[in-house]
């Protein structure tokens, strides 16, 4: 199986050699479900080829907390850790190719290699801190402010994501987000 290991995570690519029973490939279409919220998260992906959101609801609505790429890996990170229910969906954007590891495979691999515990707390430590810079932002900025960061820190965003992903992402409506677009073009 060809991977983006290499690229992302050297030493993912040793740990897939030296464990390939452990992960393994799955192809997932556009817009298919990953997590529910209200279940518990077993799995790691690495996103080889495609996009996932993380999102959850708030009053009916869908609020996307974040998305993830290409060398990504990507899980309900507090259900993962916790082994308690996801307050958050995993949904696929894009059709996928992910590279998925059980979680009681991923305590294997930390337990017999605990120089990759570092690994993992670099994950979850990079996840916290970009939901944190998230969360400032909808504190500091305005809409039109937290769409221009966007466009400038993360261009590739706007590029593969649905509008009405990104607005949800924004915290506006996407009427809110088309005259935005219409103003700064």
């Amino acid at each position: 199986m060809k991977t983006n290991f290499n690229k992302a995570f050297p030493e993912q690519e040793i740990l897939f050699n030296k464990y390939p029973d452990f992960w393994y490939p799955k192809k997932i279409g556009a817009r298919k479900i990953i997590l529910k919220e209200g279940d518990v998260s077993k799995k790691l992906y690495f996103i080889n080829k495609g996009c996932v959101r993380l999102w959850t609801y708030n009053n009916g609505a869908e609020i996307t907390i974040q998305f993830f790429f290409e060398n990504d890996l990507v899980c309900s990170i507090e259900s993962f850790l916790k082994n308690k229910p996801s307050v958050f969906y995993l949904e696929t954007i894009e059709d996928c190719d992910l590279i998925v590891i059980k979680k009681s495979n991923w305590k294997i691999v930390l337990k017999e290699n605990p120089q990759y515990k570092e690994m993992s707390f670099e994950f979850v430590t990079q996840r916290m801190f970009n939901y944190f810079n998230h969360f400032l932002s909808y504190i500091q900025d305005n809409p039109e402010e937290r769409y221009r960061k966007l466009l400038k820190d993360k261009p590739h965003i706007i590029q593969r994501v649905p509008l009405q992903y990104i607005a949800t992402y924004l915290g506006i409506t996407t009427v809110s987000l088309s005259r935005i677009r219409a103003r700064l073009k």
